[in-house]
């Protein structure tokens, strides 16, 4: 039965999962979570501990991004390839970008609007970090490196997506959205909010990253209609709530803005962990079913803790990448010379029938002779030619190697020698650098003071034109967005024009809310916030931002 080891890897934790394949029956072997302090040793004790010396491994691509470029349907396959590279080389001069150091993969789907033109989803990755990654795994048999968003969509069931499009929040570091329409990807977006910002913020209260992530999976979330939270869960909520509030704010931009009706979110990662995760988002996105993702082959049962399936769902998914499920042309990892040989040198030897194999010992010398000259005149089998082939062509490269080798030394040499002329004549131009640079220095100092001097009565003129009137506009602004039940205690304008807005309410959500709003509507920029102090069921918070 084919196997699979997929490793979902992030700062400070490894998600891990050990899937197995036998036609259409699929089952996870091992699973669970590593936390580690280096990276090398999480693999090692992982690899160890699932015993997968040998078999695939598949893990997640990082910090690759998405751009999507517009081609004509019926362009030829090699045509559309040279239109795309074209399109991807324009972005990358447009941008500053050097597109040699980027590797790239594309998805293609056909666009809504217009049956005519294509949608091309373009992922690409900088190939020094890709290489960094796939060479701690030179020990292991690495064969896929594969975006998550795109092998997320291996969990769906293909049933349900066929009557339905919908949309897989994945929150873990961070936080991706991707769109299924029609049964087809057709766009990942990628936060920058994800579980790395609550997990930090809560690590800082306990001191261990592991019990962090143990107590965001006790956290419940209670929904406008529940019962007020505890003065435990508040402790935690305050640090979780603001970063789900964003991720929510950009589901509904992102169902805004999809031409097609999205019917189902579906809600995976760290952050599904979180109980009533899945109501609160069905309270914001009103008239959006929103449910936990589960993988499709687990089936319900009373043996079964789905919540810990639930939990490495991004390991699972990777893992059903590697065993070929999925898009298979979003595999970032080469297949390398040295893992051809390998597998060819590994390769099961099968022995010649036709050969008269004599199984007789014997002592005597001319009988040992004769059976070494009679295997030479036998013709060579498959196997023979394979391991003959692969010592030509090891051999070739040998002496291509020299000869290159040879070549670059002297063309070294030539550099070294004309770099020593260089730096010889750029020392003597750095002494009469200096000497005119020691002029300069004495006529920068006069000027130095005149220009401090006007810089700090422009500056205070300009303070004093930046505050005029400041506070009545930002008052009129919040007036706008202050929900019913949150009162606003003071405003002070303070230097550089921070604001300091000390807010009460008998709920922090009304408050998280408030605070969301005035970042949203970019209100005031550079918020921060204190976790806030409660007081007779009054919650007191104390917001800081800078005036636009």
């Amino acid at each position: 039965m084919p196997s699979c080891l997929g490793l979902y890897i992030e700062n400070n934790l490894i998600k891990y999962a050990k899937v197995s394949k036998e036609k259409d029956v699929k089952k996870v072997e091992t699973y669970g979570v590593k936390f580690y302090t280096k990276l090398e040793d999480g693999i090692k004790q992982i690899i160890d501990e699932t015993y997968s010396y040998k078999i695939p491994i598949c893990i997640n691509l990082t910090k690759e991004t998405y751009n999507y470029f517009d081609m004509f349907a019926l362009l030829k396959k090699t045509d559309l390839e040279k239109a795309i590279k074209t399109e991807f080389d324009s972005f990358c001069t447009d941008k500053g970008f050097n597109s040699n150091a980027l590797e790239g993969r594309y998805a293609v789907v056909e666009k809504l609007n217009d049956k005519e033109r294509l949608k091309v989803i373009y992922i690409s990755t900088n190939k020094i970090e890709l290489n960094k990654k796939v060479q701690m795994f030179e020990e292991y048999n690495l064969t896929n490196v594969v975006p998550l968003p795109i092998a997320i969509t291996t969990l769906l069931d293909e049933e349900e997506t066929s009557k339905e499009n919908s949309i897989i929040v994945n929150i873990e570091e961070k936080t991706t959205l991707t769109t299924i329409i029609n049964r087809k990807i057709y766009n990942v977006k990628v936060l920058d909010e994800g579980s790395e910002k609550f997990l930090s913020n809560i690590n800082l209260k306990e001191n261990s990253y592991s019990k962090a992530y143990e107590m965001c999976k006790e956290t419940t979330i209670y929904t406008s209609e529940g019962r007020e939270l505890g003065n435990i869960e508040t402790g935690y909520l305050e640090d979780i709530m603001p970063t789900l509030y964003s991720i929510v704010g950009q589901v509904q931009k992102t169902l805004n803005e999809n031409m097609e009706k999205i019917s189902k979110i579906y809600i995976s990662g760290t952050a599904a962990l979180i109980n009533n995760i899945d109501l609160y988002f069905q309270e914001y996105l009103e008239g959006i079913k929103c449910e936990i993702l589960k993988p499709n082959f687990i089936k319900k049962s009373p043996n079964i803790n789905i919540k810990d399936y639930i939990e490495v769902n991004s390991a699972i998914s990777l893992g059903l990448m590697g065993l070929g499920e999925g898009l298979n042309e979003m595999n970032f990892k080469a297949k390398s010379f040295r893992n051809t040989i390998k597998s060819l040198l590994t390769a099961e030897i099968v022995p010649n029938k036709n050969k008269k194999i004599n199984n007789k010992v014997t002592k005597n010398k001319k009988s040992i002779n004769f059976k070494i000259n009679n295997d030479l005149k036998m013709p060579l089998d498959s196997t023979e030619k394979i391991l003959l082939n692969v010592l030509a062509t090891l051999i070739i490269m040998f002496v291509v190697f020299s000869g290159f080798s040879t070549m670059l030394k002297k063309q070294f040499e030539k550099k070294i020698s004309e770099t020593e002329a260089t730096i010889t004549s750029t020392k003597q131009e750095i002494q009469m650098i200096e000497q005119d640079s020691s002029n300069i220095k004495q006529q920068k100092d006069i000027y130095t003071s005149y220009i401090e001097e006007l810089s700090k009565t422009t500056q205070i003129a300009e303070e004093k034109n930046k505050v005029k009137g400041a506070i009545p506009g930002l008052l009129n602004q919040l007036m706008n967005i202050i929900p019913k039940g949150v009162q606003i205690k003071s405003i002070e304008n303070l230097n550089g024009g921070k604001v300091e807005i000390l807010v009460q309410s008998k709920q922090y959500e009304q408050i998280a809310f408030f605070i969301g709003s005035i970042k949203t509507d970019v209100i005031l920029t550079e918020v921060i916030s204190t976790s806030g102090q409660k007081n007779n069921d009054i919650i007191t918070v104390k917001i800081e931002g800078v005036l636009p």
